[in-house]
């Protein structure tokens, strides 16, 4: 199983926490709102009815009459069609059936395993690749990497001899910094393509994952090592592991660097990849040979590789619903109550 990191909660403004409390609520029976139309109609006919309670009367002075006696009790008479308004609201939002929305998914996924193992020989710092055949192949193994959150990935390295640079894992970010540290000279130079398989193949022998795949990269020929490629391919098949060969080099002639008197110098050396055992590895072990002559070329066989090796995923999802019309609802009845007991005690008889 793996785990999940996440962020710690960040402080939210108020602003943001009223918008999470309104962002899962549904409504059961949203054409309950269209009776809000009729607010303003009881509104219009509530002013029109105030104007046909009161009179008028001339008289030619007031100075015969004693002043009234200020109190706020009229002006609150209006209180009453402000709380049937409310209480008209809550009922219409409680009859429409607010309910809060909690959904989740559960997701399983068939784990796939993958074994880069890359060839670190003195060849594969020839330049038909930019800047050369292994930081090439360094970059792109990487966006592979990247590309692949949810796969345990190893990396064996192999030059005269072979050794696991990084075991399966699901930290990619310990994978890439080791992937980057990996230089010519690390080990013997030679190429042992046989020993590299094997090492990869020993690495997920004993995985349990539904799907175990070495990615082979080399630009030669095996000259090295005590296990023969097609024995090393015939135990991978053994233990079910799926190989992807890819031959690094364009056709012909490369610039290779050789170490000269006057220093580094670049001289064309014939590239020699040995693509009848790399596609033979790969028809043994069910995978595919893939021939890289450039970056672009490269990079598009790893995006292929990436589409052969998705995983299944099974998402379930759940629904969870919680009825909220009830707090409306008692919202309704209380403003009810308010305007019975105000209209019958502090506003009773206050017309002016």
């Amino acid at each position: 199983m793996f785990k999940k990191h996440s962020k710690l909660p960040s402080q939210k403004k108020p602003k943001e926490v009223q918008m999470a409390l309104f962002k899962n609520i549904e409504f059961a029976h949203p054409f309950f709102f269209w009776f809000l139309l009729l607010i303003p109609v009881m509104v219009a006919w509530y002013i029109w009815r105030q104007k046909q309670l009161y009179g008028y009367l001339n008289v030619s002075t007031v100075k015969g009459f004693s002043a009234p006696v200020k109190s706020v009790v009229p002006k609150l008479r209006h209180l009453e069609i402000v709380l049937r308004s409310l209480a008209l609201i809550a009922l219409i939002v409680g009859l429409a059936r607010p309910q809060s929305s909690l959904s989740w998914q559960n997701t399983t996924t068939e784990g796939i395993d993958i074994i880069i193992a890359s060839d670190i020989s003195g060849s594969m710092l020839a330049a038909d690749f930019q800047p050369n055949r292994l930081e090439a192949g360094k970059n792109i193994a990487i966006d592979f990497i990247k590309n692949r959150p949810n796969d345990r990935i190893g990396l064996v390295i192999f030059s005269g001899e072979s050794f696991t640079q990084c075991p399966l894992t699901i930290d990619h970010t310990v994978l890439v910094n080791l992937y980057n540290d990996i230089h010519y000279g690390m080990i013997n130079d030679g190429t042992a393509i046989g020993m590299g398989l094997a090492t990869a193949v020993n690495r997920l022998k004993d995985s349990e994952a539904k799907s175990k795949v070495v990615i082979l990269l080399t630009d030669g020929s095996n000259n090295m090592g005590s296990i023969p490629p097609i024995t090393a391919a015939q135990i991978a098949k053994q233990f079910n592991v799926r190989v992807y060969t890819v031959g690094i080099g364009t056709h012909g002639y490369a610039p290779y660097p050789v170490q000269t008197p006057m220093g580094i110098q670049y001289q064309k050396m014939l590239v020699d990849v040995d693509e009848p055992t790399l596609q033979k590895i790969a028809d043994i072990t069910g995978g595919k040979y893939f021939r890289a002559t450039d970056n672009e070329k490269l990079k598009s066989i790893y995006e292929q590789i990436d589409r052969l090796e998705k995983a299944k995923i099974d998402v379930t999802e759940y629904n969870k619903k919680t009825e909220m019309f009830l707090p409306f609802a008692l919202l309704a009845l209380l403003f009810l109550a308010l305007e019975f007991i105000v209209k019958n005690t502090l506003l009773k008889g206050a017309l002016t």
